[in-house]
């Protein structure tokens, strides 16, 4: 069983930003939104460990995360940190659809 590193370590930063963000300006919504997508991922990113044809909670989390830090970022123009989160997002999310690809390739004959 190989472990999902770059997904690991995806929660980690999404969680740690969410965390960074309130202990700097005092933000609860992101402490929460870190906590609950940062969790999402990481159990995503376990699922996806135990076999790859479990990449949906990852690619969906990766996903809605793109969606919402890209439209921070187009409305405030800041890249810090939606910018820069929804880069990570988009990687990853084409990482998993990727993965999702080939596996659908794979079971169909």
């Amino acid at each position: 069983m190989a472990v999902d590193t770059f997904g690991i370590l995806y929660a980690v930063v999404v969680a740690a930003g969410g965390t960074l963000g309130y202990v700097k300006s005092g933000s609860v919504p992101s402490l929460a939104a870190g906590i609950l997508f940062g969790s999402a991922i990481g159990v995503g990113a376990y699922q996806f460990s135990k076999g790859p044809e479990n990449y949906h909670m990852a690619l969906g989390t990766s996903s809605v995360l793109a969606g919402l830090m890209g439209s921070r970022f187009y409305s405030s123009g800041k890249f810090m940190p939606a910018g820069l989160i929804c880069i990570i997002s988009v990687a990853m999310a084409t990482r998993y659809a990727a993965k999702g690809l080939l596996v659908a390739r794979e079971i169909r004959p």
